[in-house]
């Protein structure tokens, strides 16, 4: 386990990129050093979002256009129509190489990108990156001072219907009692005829959903005679095979925000700092995944020709979606649609060595902003409550109460509570780096230089990380 070290901006003020307004989207933000991946899962799982190394968390009882965290369990996850239109128009394009004409409007044909730290599989508006605080961050050699924290800090050990039976005929009472035998003798061949097609039905009905294709049927259809072949690339973002295809992902990526958002790149350096840039380690632990966790590039190579990155944080609970990049020259196969289904085949592949790691986070779900609800479309989806922390399922329930009021709490239990809620008795144990030489636990550094003059700014960052990041992760307090 790697030792976080964040150093918190407080409050901070931007342009909203769903609603346009002029410094109206309202939320805190820190920079993070290194995150361990823990960490950084569990802080996601309390409403932050990282673009590259700054984190944020949005103060939706505040800000103009709340953001819910959002979420699909990819175990649950069923495929939809719209889901199945556009993997049989990859695999006739793969197969046959024929462009097809995408179908005018329909859930999951919209197309667009998955912006900064949203996870956006189809986006039809451009998801904004946070605007970064002026101040910067404090220079730290982040390897000595986690080989001090490793050293100085103790162990944590606190823990953190029956089956539906088969159509029957009923009995008419109302109908006239029969007495002629051969009318009889028809009526029941007539009953047992239609009770015959109502089993035929049943069990046609029952062969047709035991035999329904799978998310990794659709997937399954690699063939030597296709016209086209389309593979999929994991890189770590620290890699050889990151460094080596990285001329051919900065032209992708260049391509593709001068087509789409008619919005140049500055540079390749820029590129690295927005899709490179990580404040987590590659961990890989004997219970993880066989790639370990961290940050990664899923790369589409259709032949020699790569159409599609797929930016994404693996980690011990889920794989998050970051940022999704495509060449506009094969718009027409929904890539960002395609794209969200591959990812979330990606961890139903996961879950079968790493139960725990069954979810699919998307990053954001904007109700107030039409354009951005479709992140809903998908089955099995859930929202996190801002207030309980708890993941409740997304229903049209919870859509009508966004309509009526685009601040909610999600949890309709009044008694519910943040199980890993900070409070003031919890203060001593908050963790602090004081220099390049010390770090203590708050307790221990009123001894050594009394009580902190930040002591506020303190308490409110523990409240929006949680107890067990604030007891876990070191806050920069370098005065």
């Amino acid at each position: 386990m790697s030792v976080s070290i964040v150093q918190y901006y407080g409050s901070q003020q931007s342009k909203c990129g769903y609603c346009a307004g002029a410094n109206c989207s309202l939320s805190h933000g820190m920079h993070a050093y290194r995150l361990d991946c823990q960490d950084y899962q569990d802080l996601i799982d309390r409403g932050w979002r990282r673009c590259g190394n700054y984190c944020y968390k949005l103060r939706n009882q505040e800000t103009c256009c709340p953001c819910y965290t959002i979420k699909c369990d990819g175990l649950e996850f069923k495929l939809s129509k719209s889901n199945k239109r556009i993997l049989r128009r990859m695999n006739r394009f793969l197969r046959d190489g024929r462009r097809e004409s995408k179908p005018e409007g329909g859930e999951g044909d919209q197309e667009g990108d998955a912006d900064d730290a949203t996870g956006a599989p189809e986006v039809t508006a451009s998801e904004p990156q946070p605007q970064l605080p002026d101040k910067s961050p404090a220079v730290i050699n982040v390897e000595q001072v986690a080989s001090l924290a490793r050293a100085q800090k103790k162990p944590n050990k606190q823990t953190a219907a029956p089956a539906a039976e088969a159509p029957t005929l009923g009995s008419n009472k109302s109908a006239a009692p029969i007495s002629n035998k051969p009318c009889k003798k028809a009526k029941q061949m007539r009953l047992e005829r239609r009770q015959a097609k109502l089993g035929d039905s049943a069990s046609t009905s029952t062969k047709s959903l035991s035999q329904e294709k799978s998310l990794r049927d659709f997937l399954s259809t690699d063939s030597e005679t296709n016209k086209h072949q389309l593979k999929l690339r994991l890189v770590h973002v620290h890699g050889e095979e990151f460094k080596r295809t990285l001329p051919e992902s900065f032209a992708l990526y260049k391509k593709y925000q001068i087509s789409i958002h008619n919005d140049p790149p500055k540079d390749q350096a820029a590129y690295k700092d927005h899709l490179q840039l990580t404040p987590m380690k590659n961990e890989k632990p004997s219970d993880g995944p066989e790639m370990g966790y961290g940050s990664f590039h899923q790369q589409y190579w259709l032949d020699d020709n790569l159409i599609a990155v797929g930016v994404i944080d693996i980690l011990p609970g889920c794989v998050s979606s970051v940022y999704f990049f495509y060449d506009p020259e094969y718009s027409f196969l929904s890539l960002g649609t395609y794209g969200s289904l591959r990812e979330i085949d990606f961890v139903q592949s996961l879950a079968e060595n790493v139960p725990a790691l069954k979810y699919y986070y998307m990053g954001f779900y904007i109700h107030s902003c039409p354009k951005m609800r479709y992140k809903g479309k998908l089955s099995a989806s859930y929202l996190l409550c801002p207030e309980t922390y708890e993941w409740l399922p997304l229903t049209d329930a919870i859509r009508a109460k966004l309509d009526e009021q685009k601040y909610q709490r999600l949890n309709e239990d009044a008694t519910a509570r943040d199980v890993n809620e900070f409070l003031l008795e919890h203060l001593d144990e908050v963790m602090l780096l004081l220099d390049a030489q010390t770090c203590a636990d708050y307790k221990h550094y009123k001894q050594l230089r009394g009580p902190d003059n930040d002591v506020d700014t303190i308490i409110e960052y523990s409240k929006l990380v949680g107890k067990a990041c604030a007891h876990r992760m070191l806050y920069v307090n370098m005065l």
